[in-house]
């Protein structure tokens, strides 16, 4: 049977099982799947599917996102998108509603750095600048001799 370009994934994931001091039947059981489907999926022989994933990250006690990165369902930027939701939902001191309104500036800076990008890479005084800074000149203090 051919790789079908999983391997990183698979690598990644016998790592996870070693350091979490696994065996392989102690996985698939944690995890709900079958030994020789595990084991295809470790070798770079299967891909699985994302609930799978999901099913293997909870039985490692590692990000789900991480496992999708590997396996090249999400991008590395995306990525750091979905964690930072995840905490935000995740967090005890806030209620539903703030968490929510929250979630909704965080998408707000987002969309508006994304459109504001192209732009912001010719801007004088830019973070894109080699020296420069993200605030205006006007609030930067005046230099003394």
């Amino acid at each position: 049977m051919a790789s079908l370009n999983v391997g990183n994934l698979g690598e990644y994931l016998r790592e996870q099982r070693r350091q979490a001091q696994l065996s392989l039947r102690q996985l698939a059981d944690a995890a709900g799947v079958s030994n020789p489907y595990l084991s295809q999926i470790e070798r770079g022989l299967r891909k699985p599917s994302a609930d799978i994933l999901q099913q293997l990250a909870k039985a490692l006690r590692i990000s789900a996102e991480t496992l999708y990165v590997q396996a090249g369902i999400l991008d590395e930027r995306d990525r750091d998108e979905v964690e930072t939701r995840a905490v935000i939902l995740a967090d005890p001191s806030i209620n539903e509603r703030q968490k929510q309104v929250l979630l909704q500036i965080y998408e707000s800076f987002r969309k508006e750095n994304a459109l504001d990008a192209p732009e912001g890479l010719d801007a004088p005084g830019g973070s894109d600048v080699p020296g420069g800074s993200d605030a205006p000149a006007a609030e930067m203090p005046p230099k003394t001799n």
